[in-house]
């Protein structure tokens, strides 16, 4: 029991880390560009993963676990690229830590919804209603009181990236099974650091001194959102259930909300909070499966970050 209370502490200290991620990458935006954030912070990322590497998961790879570690690094870092600068321009447009958190927190809802359409993956009325809700709840959230629905570009890309999001986790799942797990995050984390490098050089100019009073958060964004809560969640998942563990890392989108109130960098309407009520029980109940579960239906893991 003690331990199980010890994981979820651990699990609520990762979701809270990441909902407080989308307060840093808003900061970000006010000094330097969407590629020079996502370059530097998964380069930050990259590095922060080397010592844990080190601790949980010592040993050599075998020529096969190379092979298979390279090669799904560099698809899902890809993918993984598209789905953070997707969502690093939407909360660019947006300057909303919480529309932006509960918009991305959709890929948990579309996921079985994906799986069902392409791999025939049974799913349960759960994922109907959490579907409903969510909807239900992005109308409300994109309501503006005078104004009506408002659904602008930074929203659009938010849900652009929250596909990607869902692909990455997606593909993940079918070709990290042989891939040793932290080499393979650092690998994707380095992937998706060069294409990021790469796009600012070619398309953006960021000063060092921009990088400099973005420093706060890059190293939020790359050290606490990627080593430190991706090693919680590591010691965590050891001990506790996953659909316990999906429910709880579905709370990442309440504290973006609560992050963007703190800092003072939202300003969502009560009806847009209502909305946000909605969005996060239908995350919620796309993760509740009633009735017997099947090895099949087991919840995937959370993306990464």
């Amino acid at each position: 029991m003690k331990n199980r209370i010890i994981s979820l502490i651990m699990l609520l200290l990762t979701a809270m880390i990441w909902g407080f991620a989308f307060v840093a990458q808003v900061a970000g935006t006010n000094y330097i560009g969407s590629l020079t954030m996502c370059g530097a912070r998964f380069l930050l990322a990259t590095v922060a993963l080397v010592p844990v590497i080190l601790i949980f998961e010592k040993g050599r790879s075998t020529p096969q676990q190379r092979k298979d570690t390279v090669f799904a690094s560099l698809i899902t870092g890809v993918i993984l690229f598209l789905a953070s600068i997707f969502q690093q321009y939407g909360i660019q447009y947006t300057q909303s830590a919480g529309i932006s958190g509960f918009i991305t927190g959709l890929y948990t809802v579309f996921i079985p919804i994906v799986c069902f359409v392409l791999f025939k993956q049974k799913t349960g009325i759960n994922v109907i209603i959490g579907a409903i809700c969510a909807i239900f709840g992005l109308f409300l959230l994109c309501y503006r009181p005078g104004d009506g629905f408002h659904f602008g570009l930074g929203e659009l890309l938010l849900l652009i990236g929250a596909f990607f999001w869902t692909a990455h986790v997606i593909v993940i799942d079918r070709l990290g099974k042989k891939a040793r797990p932290l080499r393979f995050s650092m690998g994707q984390f380095a992937v998706c650091a060069v294409l990021g490098i790469i796009g600012a050089l070619i398309f953006e100019e960021s000063s060092m001194g921009a990088l400099l009073d973005a420093k706060w958060a890059i190293l939020y964004c790359g050290i606490m959102s990627s080593g430190v809560a991706y090693t919680l969640q590591i010691m965590a998942q050891r001990r506790c259930d996953p659909t316990m563990a999906a429910i709880v890392f579905s709370s990442e989108s309440m504290f973006s909300a609560i992050g963007g109130v703190i800092f003072r960098i939202d300003s969502i309407a009560l009806i847009g909070y209502v909305g946000c009520a909605f969005m996060l029980a239908g995350i919620v109940l796309s993760q509740i499966k009633f009735g017997k579960r099947t090895r099949t239906e087991e919840p995937l893991q959370a993306k990464e970050k």
